[in-house]
């Protein structure tokens, strides 16, 4: 894994082995961030990182000039592996949170500009974190949600759905209110 672009391109990143975790690939991560730069200016942005996993995505919004980064996952070794990435890039402004992502959901009560989302593909239960996110306004009226998918997963009925794009056995499906 790298970092794509912003101010630590080209950085590699590599996770200890034996981490619960299917990265989203470069390939797909630049394709996101190619379109969400039609919609974003990245400079202060806080975002909102569920199934966090090794802290990819994290640290791509990190390198492009986001301002606050919550990533939550429930896998220790993950929070860890990636509370040491942003120490070494002096990121400040970050929290972990060791939680259930449908816990969190229930008891969140701060908004983000960007929320982004890659569960398991094969969890139980997405379309309702996705209803949880919407119904309790974790979301600012300007923000986006954004759910990395297996490709047959259909969301286009969810509220919110803007439109999807698919990437080998991955889609990315974005929303907003």
């Amino acid at each position: 894994m790298r970092i794509i672009s912003g101010k630590y391109r080209g950085r590699t990143i590599h996770p200890p082995k034996g981490l619960p975790v299917r990265p989203t690939t470069d390939r797909t991560k630049e394709s996101l961030f190619n379109i969400l730069t039609n919609y974003f200016d990245f400079e202060g942005l806080a975002v909102l990182d569920l199934f966090s996993g090794t802290g990819n995505i994290s640290l791509e919004f990190i390198s492009r000039g986001a301002k606050r980064i919550v990533a939550v996952d429930a896998h220790h070794g993950c929070l860890g592996f990636l509370k040491k990435q942003l120490v070494a890039l002096e990121f400040r402004d970050f929290q972990t949170i060791k939680r259930d992502v449908k816990k969190y959901i229930q008891s969140g009560n701060e908004q983000f500009d960007i929320i982004f989302m890659d569960p398991p593909y094969a969890m139980d239960g997405q379309e309702k974190i996705i209803e949880g996110i919407f119904s309790r306004n974790l979301l600012l009226p300007d923000g986006m949600l954004i759910v990395e998918h297996y490709h047959l997963k259909d969301f286009s009925q969810q509220e919110g759905f803007l439109f999807s794009r698919k990437y080998g056995d991955s889609s990315i499906s974005f929303f907003s209110l």
